[in-house]
């Protein structure tokens, strides 16, 4: 018999665990959770019509949230010359070109997001196995490999998040905190799901979601009718 904590069955009972709920009611049951000492981070978590073993089905894209993340970005941009001069007086946590790229090497990883210049992605392209299972890996088609380092890194901070499907064919998307209202929530929620659905790949047949659920850190998925 598994037995779940009182904060676990408190949760469970606040829910009617057979029904779907639209995406007011499910922020306001999330919003009935029994309380952590941290502000839980919100989360919506998809389960896609794809296969994830075809490479012409990967769903992936970006995206600015309405009202940001709720989290500090550390932002680390590899960059040289006047690039570099404006990263840093944009308050980049760190910037650099084959100085940064070595201590990345050396296992250095205190960041969350990564620009990067055109420049310099041939150097430091080799450390693909190193920041591609973290997502840190900048790319063109994330807006995170450009001349424009200022643009990017206010769209960083604006709230603008990436999106890929995993192995399991799930989308896991943090999309604000728990003390964030109802409205910020809901309109974040909304324009990620959106997004989602519209980065439906040429060869998918039918809707693209098959299920999406709203979650906190530690509280149990409210599933959302589509």
């Amino acid at each position: 018999m598994v037995r779940i904590s009182k904060r676990m069955k408190s949760t469970h009972e606040t829910l009617d665990r057979t029904k779907s709920y639209s995406l007011e009611e499910s922020v306001a049951a999330i919003a009935q959770f029994p309380k952590v000492k941290f502000d839980e981070t919100v989360e919506l978590h998809f389960h896609l019509n794809i296969d994830p073993k075809s490479s012409d089905q990967m769903v992936r894209g970006t995206i600015v949230l309405p009202h940001g993340t709720g989290k500090k970005i550390r932002i680390a941009v590899f960059c040289k010359g006047p690039e570099a001069e404006q990263a840093k007086e944009l308050g980049a946590d760190h910037v650099g070109a084959e100085d940064l790229i070595a201590k990345v090497a050396q296992g250095f990883l205190d960041f969350d997001r990564a620009i990067a210049t055109p420049d310099i992605m041939k150097d430091l392209s080799k450390l693909g196995k190193v920041l591609g299972p973290r997502g840190l890996m900048p790319s063109p088609k994330a807006g995170t490999v450009t001349k424009d380092i200022a643009k990017a890194i206010t769209e960083v901070r604006a709230g603008r998040i990436e999106f890929k499907s995993d192995k399991q064919a799930g989308i896991h998307v943090g999309i604000g905190k728990r003390s964030f209202s109802a409205d910020q929530l809901r309109e974040n929620a909304k324009q990620v799901i959106d997004a989602i659905d519209h980065a439906k790949p040429a060869a998918v047949k039918g809707n693209l979601v098959k299920s999406v659920s709203m979650s906190t850190t530690m509280g149990s998925g409210v599933k959302i009718a589509l």
